[in-house]
Parts: structure tokens; C-alpha cells; sequence
């Protein structure tokens, strides 16, 4: 599994590009463009109209992003049955699945179910969630996701407030009895990256500033660039 490739000992940030800002005309180009340009993983947002508002890819789209890219699968699924999904994303090649805790009443049931079909088990927070809802299960996870920005739409301006938000979920962290990778997506730019990594991020998600770019060999080695000084 590609996921098991990763050192989880890194002073520089791991990159997600996030494909929700590529041409979705060409999407095995942008995964293999953002492959050569030094990216991480590949951050694939599954947005379903009702949770969030706006609707992407589902598991056939990941099953064939799998075949064009040896990259860990990051997918996020921003939807209300969450559940219902887990063993066709499995199928299909995802590395990592996160959920929302919004969406998820029985939230270590479904985190050890993704475990049972060998991915690695995400959970996301929206802005508005309180940091309450990871006290009991930050021990089980694999990632922790804070949306920086409120999601359903790539381009949106990061929220300030996150920051904040992220510094006590490194602390939370740091004093549990697991240690889950802290991803950032919402807003991500070479102008904010440090700030987010020096409240305690370690994988950063950005779309517009990779996508956007004329160069996103550039554009990644910028995020990168904005990690070095900050020891994670």
C-alpha cells in the first residue's frame, strides 16, 4: 500500500494537491503533472449535495485515479452516509478515508470499520465543530483534517480562526495516546503555510496555489520551502 511508504518523522510538510481545482476534463494529466512535481498525495474531495453543497467524484473516479498514479489516495468524504461507502472506496484504491465527525454518530464504528478494509482512518472537523468531538477518538485515527475554510468549493478565502484551532489540536495530540497525522485544507497558500505549520499542521491540502499556478513544481516547492524551518 502506497500510504505505508510514508515516514511519519518529517521536518519539511507533506503536499495534497487537491484535484477538486484541476481540469476534471483532465484529470489523469493533473494527477500525473502534480506526481512529477513532487506532490505527496493526492487529495480527492467527494462532496455529495446534501452535506455539503456541490457534488464531485465517487469511487469510480478514484478506481481509476489508482491506476495512473502509484500516490497515496486521500480522500474525503464530505457526505452523510459515509457508512454506506466505505467498502467501495476501499475497492477502489483509496489509501486514506476521512470522514466528517459531523456525520458520523457512531464514529468509532466507523473509523474501525474503515481499518478493517485496510485504509487508514481520517476524521474532519468544519470550522464551527468543537474540539470536543476528537477527545475520545484522537487515540484511534490516523489523520485529523481541520477545514480552514467552510466546505463545498475550492477558492475560498482561509479562515483566520483555524489557526487557533490547530495549535489545540496539536496539544491534544501531543498528550493522547496516538499520534495522527494534523492536515490542513481551506485556503492554503505560500503566504499562510507557514503560519499553519507553525501552529502545528503536517500535511497541508492546497488546490488553487498548485492548480493556479504556471508552475507547480514551483508552487509545491514554495509550501515546502514555508515547512523548513518549522520542526514538526
Amino acid at each position: 500500500m502506497p500510504f505505508e511508504k510514508i515516514s511519519h518523522h518529517m521536518t519539511t510538510p507533506f503536499i495534497a494537491p487537491s484535484i477538486l481545482s484541476a481540469d476534471f476534463a483532465r484529470l489523469a494529466d493533473a494527477v500525473q503533472q502534480i506526481e512529477a512535481a513532487g506532490a505527496d498525495w493526492v487529495h480527492i474531495d467527494v462532496m455529495d449535495g446534501h452535506f455539503v453543497p456541490n457534488l464531485t467524484v465517487g469511487p469510480p473516479m478514484v478506481e481509476a485515479l489508482r491506476k495512473v498514479t502509484a500516490l497515496p489516495l486521500d480522500v474525503h468524504l464530505m457526505m452523510t452516509n459515509p457508512d454506506d461507502f466505505i467498502p467501495e472506496f476501499a475497492k477502489a484504491g483509496a489509501d486514506i478515508l476521512t470522514v466528517h465527525v459531523e456525520t458520523c454518530p457512531h464514529l468509532h464504528r466507523t473509523v474501525q470499520t474503515i481499518k478493517e478494509h485496510k485504509m487508514k482512518a481520517g476524521v474532519s472537523l468544519n470550522p464551527a465543530t468543537s474540539l470536543t468531538t476528537l477527545e475520545h477518538i484522537l487515540g484511534d485515527v490516523d489523520l485529523v483534517l481541520v477545514m480552514s475554510v467552510n466546505p463545498g468549493f475550492g477558492g475560498q478565502k482561509f479562515i483566520h480562526s483555524a489557526l487557533e484551532k490547530i495549535r489545540r489540536i496539536r496539544t491534544m495530540i501531543t498528550a493522547s495516546t496516538g499520534s495522527p497525522y494534523l492536515e490542513v485544507d481551506g485556503g492554503i497558500t505560500a503566504h499562510n503555510a507557514a503560519s499553519v505549520l507553525q501552529a502545528g499542521a503536517d500535511v497541508l491540502v492546497a488546490g488553487s496555489a498548485i492548480f493556479g499556478s504556471s508552475n507547480m513544481s514551483d508552487a509545491i516547492r514554495q509550501l515546502r520551502t514555508a515547512g523548513q524551518t518549522v520542526i514538526v
